[in-house]
């Protein structure tokens, strides 16, 4: 056995390689995110910094904005005011804007929502249940969902300008 096991150690080696490879090169080419345009948004049911649940059934009909993101996350920090400028602009349009935050503490969301002036529901994703429902990988994922229910894009990456919003808003309104 002593003459076979630099043999089985670099099998080993080149197995665990070939398997990491995939994976990462799996990650990294394939889509970044499960949904698309013209799909339906899964639904939600998820706690607000005020500890009150909202479900997305409450949304449908509207124009709809979901926005995930987390604090720990640069362009997800930089987009907040555009966004929150956006949804000003356009709420008695009847816009509706939804900040999902990616499994934070509530006291940190709560500091930095504060800090930014955010009037729009921010719900927390504890458990990440809905992040996997809707296949995020990269963050901010901004998806901009019509009056039909189905999501006419999805933006990912960022920070999106307050321009870029506001486009995407004016094509939300025409549906």
């Amino acid at each position: 056995m002593g003459r076979y096991r630099k043999v089985v150690q670099y099998f080993i080696l080149i197995g665990v390689l070939l398997i990491g490879g995939y994976a990462i090169g799996n990650s990294l080419f394939t889509s970044s995110a499960a949904l698309k345009k013209g799909d339906k948004p899964p639904s939600f049911r998820l706690a607000d910094l005020n500890n009150e649940a909202h479900d997305w059934s409450q949304y449908e009909g509207k124009p709809v904005i979901i926005n995930f993101w987390g604090t720990f996350c640069p362009p997800c920090r930089d987009e907040m005011p555009a966004l929150q400028a956006q949804y000003e602009k356009w709420k008695s349009e009847g816009l509706e804007l939804v900040g999902i935050n990616l499994s934070e503490d509530r006291l940190m969301v709560k500091r930095f929502i504060n800090l930014v002036g955010v009037d729009f529901p921010i719900l927390l994703d504890n458990d990440r249940k809905t992040e996997k429902r809707y296949g995020l990988k990269n963050y901010p994922t901004t998806l901009f969902v019509g009056r039909d229910g189905k999501i006419q894009d999805v933006v990912i990456g960022g920070p999106l300008s307050e321009l870029q919003i506001e486009q995407h808003i004016i094509k939300l309104m025409k549906s």
